[in-house]
């Protein structure tokens, strides 16, 4: 899947510092590690740490925009908890101690983007789908009871939520985590050639209800422009009208996250939707759907 809370842009609703705009656009940094990067997120409003869940690229999108290249063999197999928990452990360290901002990549990063704002379980792939998802989530939940409290983020395509696996891990999140659930259109037609999913809509929005039900959602909907072309009228209509009724149905939405893509994909039939065109979807969300909404 592997969005890692970024998109290259910074928040349209806020001011931006000096050297934001670079510090955004930055790809993921692993800092010598297998499995634990950083990444200076617009949707984070500042620093993530994530951590790979999929190293080894296993997804069950397809998505026009993913900077994934599947061509290439992945350099490991499977999630190694022990390997990642060291990892985040001295990530951690070195952000607190404000350490990063001495490495080439972060000089002349505004203070105020290297503070951590989340923890990100995020990765190469779709990290609902990691065989060891359960003990994963509870290995960083360990991490944090042994030092400062962070906030734990799950960033999701939202298909294998009913999973018993992903359910034993999120009993692990506190109500100060948070789940990003991915939807990006309102029609299977739709989201078949922008994500190339092999999962009915139906299910990602009865697994969405059904966790937002239980707890407040984040939605994440990411709109490429393709061959040129920005969504039609009526799919943007058909997908304020899918949150509608989520939201009807007693599905909590705390928020919409509206952005495009920006990092480089081994496909080319994609390009970058501009400012004007994303407001105008969040100003139909908040129309239609009555939720709040906001463009990264």
């Amino acid at each position: 899947m592997t969005d890692t809370a970024g998109s290259g842009r910074a928040p349209e609703s806020r001011s931006i510092p000096p050297g934001a705009e670079t510090a955004f656009g930055a790809p993921r940094d692993f800092l010598d590690n297998r499995f634990v990067y950083v990444v200076i997120s617009p949707r984070a409003r500042g620093l993530s740490v994530g951590i790979n869940m999929n190293p080894d690229k296993l997804c069950n999108f397809d998505c026009l925009y993913c900077e994934v290249n599947r061509h290439i063999p992945p350099r490991e197999t499977r999630l190694d908890v022990e390997v990642m928990a060291a990892e985040l452990h001295r990530t951690l360290d070195l952000v607190r101690s404000g350490a990063l901002k001495d490495r080439a990549n972060y000089r002349g990063v505004p203070a105020e983007l290297l503070q951590l704002r989340h923890v990100a379980l995020s990765g190469d792939g779709e990290p609902t789908l990691c065989p060891n998802f359960a003990e994963a989530v509870e290995k960083v939940v360990h991490v944090r009871a042994l030092r400062e409290f962070f906030k734990l983020v799950l960033i999701t395509n939202a298909t294998e939520l009913d999973r018993a696996e992903v359910q034993a891990g999120l009993r692990h999140f506190t109500r100060s985590d948070e789940i990003w659930a991915k939807l990006d259109g309102g029609t299977q037609a739709y989201l078949n050639r922008v994500s190339g999913v092999n999962v009915p809509l139906e299910k990602i929005l009865h697994n969405i209800l059904t966790l937002g039900r239980q707890r407040p959602v984040i939605i994440q909907s990411l709109f490429p422009s393709i061959r040129g072309e920005e969504p039609p009228e009526e799919e943007i209509l058909a997908y304020a009208q899918r949150l509608k009724e989520l939201r009807e149905a007693g599905a909590q939405i705390e928020l919409v996250q509206i952005y495009s893509a920006t990092r480089p994909s081994p496909k080319s039939d994609y390009g970058h939707l501009p400012l004007r065109s994303l407001s105008r979807i969040a100003q139909t969300v908040r129309l239609v759907a009555g939720v709040k909404a906001e463009v990264f």
